[in-house]
């Protein structure tokens, strides 16, 4: 096993049991959009096609908050988190828009099969 503690959507890791069910662990993460995104954003929607710069927020997010769930699970001792779930929201409101994501899952530690 690497030393990086293994994330999954499963319920299971392939090749690895589960010796120990450690907690729910959880990660939230907040960013803003700046009004030039907002904009361009909005002129993409109209004209059709990919965002890249929205593109490039999501992962950008999705990293940040999958290595926050990480440290979560390593405080507990954890060596895989389990279950992984993303939920993605936008706030906006006031001539603002912030990306809200939330990372769960299952902190386990786990050996080789």
């Amino acid at each position: 096993m690497s030393d990086r503690l293994l994330l999954t959507t499963s319920s299971h890791l392939e090749g690895y049991r589960v010796t120990e069910h450690l907690d729910i662990v959880s990660a939230e993460c907040v960013f803003g959009m700046n009004v030039f995104k907002d904009m361009f954003a909005g002129l993409r929607d109209f004209f059709g096609g990919r965002n890249k710069s929205s593109q490039d927020a999501l992962r950008d997010a999705r990293i940040a908050c999958l290595d926050e769930l990480r440290r979560e699970a390593e405080t507990l001792g954890a060596n895989a988190v389990i279950a992984v779930d993303l939920d993605y929201s936008e706030i906006s409101g006031g001539g603002k828009s912030m990306l809200f994501l939330v990372a769960t899952g299952t902190a386990v530690k786990v050996a080789r099969a």
